[in-house]
């Protein structure tokens, strides 16, 4: 298998954030994508750098003064007397109907759901690469390539049409469905990260082209808290293209391959034409967040059941931190996957 990385995303070097109040590292690090591409290649699949310019698609899914606050806004809280190395918002509106703040300040509050999402010098190039990935391997899909695997970092699904949060910037799983949906009517992304893909889900949320399933932690007590509840079904055009599944914590292989397996019934009845992946290995046993008990050979489980839907798939590179098995359980899903 192929697969898209470009080592431009290693810049992107955030270093803290807010946990329950306290500044914390941020987990979203360059060794993460470094190990998930040393076992991709380890596993005999094949690296090629991202050639495929995502601007276009970006500004069909993100507003125009998101996508500038992005690339510019860095720079500009640079030149804030006293400003930190990283922008981080510390205020955030109770509406969105009011007036947009030209302060950057207000734009940051506007812009970034929570401080999870620090933007620094070298976050932009990063930010733009990692969407140039998830386009490529899209490209690459409609080009005749079955599934091809988009190493994105930093990832995307907790990104709003306007809205950064969750260590997301640019939707790359909505990007690369969207880039589908150029030869495909119908395109489904399935979510099977630890954590609800709600940006994801508001982007294609009034959408009847594109259906959304999330099996993720039950958000009552987990991130993202606002959006991932079962009763969540879409609006308008998209009214039943979402569905989500949320699952208690302490999940395991059994009870989430269950889940998998009534999302991938629901899956088959939409009759998508190819299938995006926004794929995390946050949900396993070993990884950081300690919220779901997926095992190494559970992930191989949930690779063979949805290779066997037979369907062009381009697999997005969501969660998943350092831990002792994140890269053999990239090696073990795709394992399940023609080569």
């Amino acid at each position: 298998m192929q697969f898209v990385f470009d080592d431009t995303q290693l810049g992107h070097r955030p270093t803290g954030f807010l946990v329950r109040g306290c500044m914390k590292p941020v987990p979203e690090v360059p060794a993460r994508a470094e190990i998930l591409r040393d076992a991709a290649l380890a596993a005999g699949h094949r690296i090629v750098k991202p050639a495929t310019d995502s601007t276009k698609l970006r500004a069909r899914l993100h507003t125009a003064d998101y996508l500038a606050f992005l690339e510019t806004g860095w720079s500009r809280w640079q030149e804030l007397p006293d400003a930190s190395p990283e922008m981080i918002p510390n205020v955030h509106p109770d509406r969105r109907d009011a007036p947009y703040p030209g302060a950057i300040v207000g734009q940051a509050g506007f812009h970034m759901a929570d401080t999870a999402a620090p933007l620094a010098g070298d976050s932009w190039p990063a930010i733009a690469a990692s969407a140039d990935s998830a386009a490529h391997a899209a490209r690459l899909v409609l080009d005749g390539m079955g599934t091809v695997y988009a190493l994105c970092r930093p990832p995307g699904h907790h990104a709003f049409a306007d809205q950064a949060g969750g260590f997301c910037y640019l939707n790359n799983s909505a990007i690369a469905a969207e880039a589908l949906r150029q030869s495909h009517a119908r395109v489904a992304i399935l979510d099977v990260d630890l954590h609800h893909g709600n940006g994801t889900q508001g982007i294609f949320w009034r959408r009847g082209d594109v259906l959304t399933l999330s099996i993720h932690a039950d958000p009552s007590a987990f991130y993202p808290f606002f959006w991932g509840y079962a009763d969540e079904r879409g609006e308008g055009d998209g009214t039943g293209l979402n569905r989500n599944y949320p699952l208690p914590l302490g999940t395991g292989d059994d009870v989430f391959l269950a889940a998998l397996d009534d999302a991938l019934v629901a899956l088959r009845e939409h009759q998508p034409g190819a299938l995006v992946v926004a794929l995390g290995f946050d949900a396993h046993e070993s990884d950081p967040f300690a919220a779901f008990r997926v095992t190494t050979g559970g992930y191989g489980e949930i690779g063979r059941r949805i290779a066997a839907l037979g369907l062009p798939t381009v697999l997005v590179q969501e969660g998943g931190y350092v831990s002792p098995d994140l890269g053999s359980s990239l090696a073990a899903f795709l394992a399940g996957f023609p080569i």
